[in-house]
């Protein structure tokens, strides 16, 4: 695909997100004070941007590597075997290991503070809608979008069959951010809501709610919080750039207490 084509593409798109998810979130609004053109919103169309035209390539690329690796390592019995089932049988076992890896990834980007250096990038955002939701360092991408495709790799659906479920976990990642909050009732304990994610981007951090599609994960391991509010505050207590560039840039490079340690490493060897 040429460059003229990818950004006709990245054009289609925005202009089709504006025209689902603007109605709702006037409808159905989260924080009914808050503008469509709010602060920083032209960092987070950088994001968008920089998904569409530089990045998606190459998390493709880096989706293709893995599974030719895990090709040349997983039996074919095995693969026949999951190839014989229902489809409907390979969809919820897909679905189900794909859940379970996801909301423990999740948690460990959490918990890592090696993962949060690039994860923290997406929690920077202080305003939640969908175009909040592109706010991502392409290396946090990558391993989300492994993990998540990780179990359909492992079965040996090929990278066409699944191109299908990326897009819908895309979209719904987009939902899932947006400034909207639908009045479901108790269908949000299977069905992830945008409240719960809402609450998950709580500056305090530890709120709860991992998991991508259903919230059963967090039920099942003591995670999933609901409260009948929106947070107080998005965002993160750490310090960071607010350009695109900068917010790239700063996960990869050493911090000060990086280079304090090699510092103090050095002395000792002396």
């Amino acid at each position: 695909m040429d460059i003229t084509n990818t950004i006709e593409a990245a054009g289609i798109s925005l202009l089709f997100l504006v025209l689902v998810f603007f109605p709702m979130e006037k409808v159905f609004p989260a924080r009914a004070e808050q503008k469509f053109f709010r602060k920083h919103w032209l960092l987070d169309l950088c994001f968008f941007l920089g998904q569409y035209l530089l990045w998606n390539g190459f998390v493709l690329w880096a989706l293709s590597y893995v599974n030719f690796w895990l090709s040349g390592i997983i039996p074919h019995d095995f693969r026949n075997m999951i190839a014989s089932e229902s489809w409907w049988a390979q969809a919820i076992e897909v679905i189900l290991l794909s859940d379970f890896l996801i909301y423990w990834a999740h948690r460990l980007q959490h918990r890592s503070a090696f993962l949060w250096r690039f994860h923290k990038v997406h929690h920077s955002a202080e305003h939640l809608d969908f175009l909040a939701a592109h706010r991502e360092h392409p290396l946090d991408t990558i391993y989300t979008v492994g993990i998540i495709n990780l179990p359909a790799l492992i079965l040996g659906f090929p990278l066409e069959a699944i191109a299908g479920f990326i897009a819908f976990r895309g979209i719904w990642a987009i939902y899932i951010h947006s400034n909207v909050r639908l009045p479901i009732g108790p269908l949000r304990m299977l069905i992830g809501a945008p409240e719960l994610h809402h609450w998950h981007h709580d500056v305090k951090r530890d709120a709860g709610n991992y998991a991508n599609i259903s919230p059963i994960m967090d039920i099942i391991f003591g995670t999933y919080t609901c409260p009948d509010h929106e947070p107080e505050a998005f965002g993160i207590k750490e310090k960071l750039p607010n350009n695109y560039v900068g917010q790239l840039l700063q996960p990869v490079l050493p911090t000060p207490k990086d280079r304090n340690v090699k510092l103090a490493n050095v002395k000792l060897k002396m």
